[in-house]
């Protein structure tokens, strides 16, 4: 199911990014284990009962010289267009300023539902322009500390009280991969080649102005849905180049895929972008493919120092497959769509518990874990609790012996003996009286 949006806005200063920060904690990372994902993000998928939502945060508001910096003035429209519910933040202890004004002129012109949130509220002190800030003519207003941590609850319960209950399972049977990674890495000529190398393209289901474009096409007499971000053109080139929108696209196209295909442009080489995207994907748990386009050569050794590049630059990605193609001279399409059902089919994979314990006692015995303070850990029993992705459940004498390296090390013998290409896995340590 497609996720709401809420936005977080308003002038410098406010507390948007302690508000944020406190907000997208609230949420359960559905690989609560892996390392390396970045925090530092201007999104984030948000947990909150049975709801989910995508958060964005945008840069704070500020009339200089009577004109609006235009930069901000984008990223704010941004927030405007891409939001269902928009948290307009204000410090009730200073008095309406112009950039208040502004921005409320441009809510009220929006017709989105905005809550006003009077942020810091410490004392009684803090209220002081409270009232003030009614004259801006909005229905919903509520107080809070971000940083004290008051009035959280109450403000996730006024965001999602009109959401729909999230529903982790679609009707939709058929496979869905999006395309996924910068601008101008050639997303848009990729969905074109792969279509045009099929050439039965079933339907164009346009969305809103907010969504991607799905398009049904049929591979080997089955239908599979191409989910294609760079479909948006509302706003010109000005919000292609912006990566906070293209990171929010991104992660709205992840929220529908099974598959997820990263485009690396082989000319431009790897960028902290791609990484920001590649923790994304982990985070949810997606298969992946990396298809490094614009590749038009047939030099065995430039590949080869590529590949060594892409393991270099992601490291905890070694089980995700690597395609070379180019789109626009349409080389190597035909290998993508075999690599997206692999990747499925692996990250749907049921393991019998009798060969997962074998597994995992072989490994035990060539590895036994170093003792800590007299006590060594106990490996019981594994179970397969889920897939896609599929997590693994540990029942242990004490899962605070797990150590990073072994929990690695424990990852491996089951990528070595399992396939599981293309798909993150979960490992969870429960002590056995947990059960």
């Amino acid at each position: 199911m497609k996720l709401k949006t809420v936005a977080l806005v308003g002038k410098p200063n406010v507390g948007k990014s302690t508000l944020f920060n406190k907000l997208a904690h609230a949420k359960i990372s559905i690989i609560e284990d892996t390392p390396g994902v970045t925090r530092d993000r201007i999104y984030a998928e948000v947990n909150y009962l049975d709801y989910k939502f995508n958060l964005i945060d945008t840069g704070g508001i500020d009339l200089s010289e009577g004109q609006f910096n235009d930069l901000i003035e984008v990223q704010v429209n941004i927030a405007i267009d891409e939001a269902d519910v928009i948290v307009f933040l204000v410090d009730s202890k200073e008095s309406i300023t112009a950039n208040d004004k502004y921005l409320a002129n441009m809510l009220h012109k929006s017709n989105k539902r905005v809550i006003v949130a009077f942020n810091k509220i410490d004392n009684k002190e803090s209220l002081i322009h409270k009232f003030d800030y009614y004259e801006l003519g909005f229905e919903e207003y509520i107080e809070i500390s971000a940083e004290h941590n008051v009035g959280i609850i109450e403000l996730l319960d006024l965001i999602v009280k009109d959401f729909p209950k999230y529903l982790k399972q679609e009707d939709d049977k058929r496979i869905k991969f999006s395309l996924i990674g910068r601008p101008n890495v050639g997303k848009s000529s990729l969905v074109n080649a792969i279509l045009g190398s099929d050439k039965l393209i079933v339907s164009d289901v346009a969305g809103t102005t907010r969504d991607a474009v799905d398009t049904v096409f049929k591979y080997n007499d089955k239908e599979y849905v191409v989910i294609d971000t760079a479909g948006i053109r509302k706003r010109g080139k000005i919000y292609e180049n912006i990566e906070k929108y293209s990171l929010l696209r991104s992660l709205k196209a992840m929220d529908r895929s099974d598959v997820c295909l990263l485009l690396i442009d082989y000319q431009d080489g790897i960028k902290e972008y791609d990484k920001h995207i590649v923790g994304m994907s982990l985070e949810k748990g997606k298969a992946l493919v990396i298809i490094v386009n614009k590749y038009d050569e047939n030099n065995e050794e430039k590949k080869k120092e590529f590949i060594k590049l892409i393991r270099a630059e992601f490291q905890f990605l070694t089980y995700v497959p690597i395609v070379f193609v180019s789109a626009l001279y349409k080389k190597r399409i035909h290998l993508i769509m075999p690599e997206i059902l692999k990747v499925y089919e692996n990250a749907n994979r049921k393991v019998q518990t009798s060969v997962l314990n074998e597994i995992i006692e072989e490994a035990y015995n060539l590895n036994i874990p170093p003792s800590y303070k007299g006590k060594r850990l106990k490996i019981y029993y594994v179970v397969e609790e889920d897939i896609m992705p599929p997590k693994f459940v540990f029942y242990v004498n004490n899962k605070n012996l797990v150590h990073f390296s072994y929990y690695r090390y424990l990852e491996n013998k089951l990528r070595e003996n399992i396939e599981l290409t293309g798909t993150p896995i979960i490992l969870k340590f429960k002590n056995r009286s947990e059960k």
